[in-house]
Formats: structure tokens, sequence, C-alpha cells
């Protein structure tokens, strides 16, 4: 049985992703009538026709959507097992990152990770993006080379993760609140209006569950995408926003914090990423800096 040709497998990654002939024969410095005989050839060995036209355009067949992920993977993997090996000098680095996290940890650890990249590598740029839903595609297909959060059934498998630390949730207030400064019990909490950051996949800790065996309820009185805005109509009103501690840390600046009078379970805060950069020595200095920017000390007590 004669071997594939590997070589078509890049022509392949580059004609999934620009799904334009002349697009790609000009990425990949070909002319047109060669990309089209590559085409051609790939055809052949798959079996599909890969791309098909669409009105003026050509639009995937399913076997080539499955295929897609799969092929830049190995394309990406082949590149870097053929890259020649060698010690990473940060200080000559040039490179930039886009690190996905929730409103917070940014404000929180962000300004330690700076010094500590500026400080060895200065010419990478670092873009942070923020995080509004647990779809791990964005790690898949390069958008995003690292993202923080809780690992959840969502993410793809494939997925590597870190721990980061552990974070519990905390009830925040203005100061000058009622319950500022005084032992809060699950009946005060309660009392009071809720503002709660909430999206599709968080999960808030079993908050009204907890407080529905107690026959408490607590009064939700708006909702937010995210705990920046939380803690800001905390700040301003007599509403009490429900937060991750030390996620929020830097968020929270003259506001007061309690521990909540329930037995939340903690969770961990993981920095995730795809396979295909393990290798990567840039990559993983990266993740050695996010890591160690996290590594703050141990939360306050509140009780």
């Amino acid at each position: 049985m004669a071997r594939a040709d590997l070589n078509l497998l890049h022509t392949l990654d580059v004609l999934l992703a620009e799904g334009n002939v002349t697009r790609a024969a000009r990425r990949l410095r070909l002319s047109p009538s060669a990309m089209s005989r590559a085409l051609a050839r790939l055809r052949a060995v798959t079996g599909d026709a890969l791309l098909v036209r669409a009105g003026r355009s050509l639009v995937p067949t399913p076997r080539a959507r499955a295929m897609r992920e799969r092929v830049r993977v190995l394309v990406e993997e082949a590149d870097a097992l053929l890259r020649p090996a060698g010690r990473l000098d940060p200080a000559r680095l040039q490179r930039g990152f886009t690190l996905r996290s929730s409103d917070g940890l940014v404000e929180t650890f962000g300004p330690a990770l700076l010094r500590a990249v500026q400080a060895e590598a200065p010419q990478v740029r670092l873009r942070f993006v923020r995080k509004l839903d647990k779809d791990s595609q964005g790690l898949r297909d390069g958008t995003f080379d690292l993202e923080t959060g809780v690992v959840a059934a969502m993410i793809g498998p494939e997925i590597r993760a870190r721990a980061l630390f552990t974070d519990r949730y905390v009830g925040v207030v203005r100061a000058g609140h009622p319950l500022a400064g005084r032992a809060v019990t699950a009946a005060d909490y309660a009392a009071f209006g809720h503002v709660v950051a909430w999206r599709e996949g968080l999960d808030l800790g079993q908050v009204d569950e907890l407080l529905a065996q107690q026959g408490l309820c607590r009064s939700i009185v708006t909702t937010v995408d995210g705990f920046s805005a939380a803690l800001a109509l905390a700040r301003g009103s007599d509403l009490i926003a429900t937060v991750p501690e030390r996620h929020t840390a830097g968020l929270r600046h003259g506001l007061h914090a309690f521990a909540i009078p329930m037995e939340l379970r903690d969770f961990t805060i993981s920095l995730l990423w795809h396979p295909r950069f393990d290798g990567d020595p840039a990559h993983r200095w990266l993740r050695d800096k996010v890591c160690e920017a996290c590594a703050t000390p141990r939360r306050p007590p509140y009780d």
C-alpha cells in the first residue's frame, strides 16, 4: 500500500483555513493551477470533494469540517517537532499572546504578570480578552493562547489544565452597609436584595439551594454579566454581591467582604491551553509566569 504524501497535510490545512483556492495559492506561493492540482490530489486521496462550490464561493463538506481541527493540530505538531531545539531566551523573544479570563482576574493578578513578563521579555506583548462563556473553541482554533476558569464538562476533553488557586464565594457590601462589621447570619444574608453576576454555565455554589434548606429565599434584584458590574452596583446601593474572593480582590477596594454563612464548596481556578502548545518553550515559559503571578497569599479569614 502506497504511503500518503504528508506534504499534502500542509496544503489541506491552508485550503481549509482559507476556503478559497486563490488565497490558499497566494499563501503557499503557488500558482492557482498548481493549487487546483493539489486540491484534485487531496480529493483523490481522501475520497471526498472537501470544498464544493456554493454560488461564487467554496464551502467545506461535512468530512472537511470534521478534519479541519485535526489537520491543524497535526501540522502544528509536525512544525514543532521539526523546529530546531534550543534554549529559550525570553530577553530576545518577540511574540504576542492572547489570554482570556473573567473580569477580576486581570485586575487582581494582571499587574504582577505584566511586571514579570516585562522584566524578562520586554518584547513580548500580552492581550487580555474578557471571558463570557466556557466554550473552549477559541483554544482549539488558536484565537486564544491561554484561558482561565473552572474545568467543566463543556470544556473539550483534550484541553490541558493546571491549577492556579482555590477560591470561594464571599458576600460583598458597600462600606457603611448594615451588614458591614458584624457577624452575618443566613437570615441576614437573605434579608437584603442581591445583584448576581450570571452567565450560562456559571456555578453559583448552590447558594439558593442551601438557603432553601433553611426555609430562606433571597431576592435577586438584578443580574449582570460580570463581577465588576456586580461590585459596582453593590458599591452604590444596599445590594449584596456574591463573588469569588481571590478572583475579585483587585476589584473590591473600599468594599466590605464577609463569609457567606453556609457551607459553600470551594472551587479551583485553572489555567487552560491546547495540547499543541505543550512543548512550545515560549508558551511553557508564559504558563509558568501566570502561575507565579497567581501564587498570592492565602485568603484572609472573615469569620
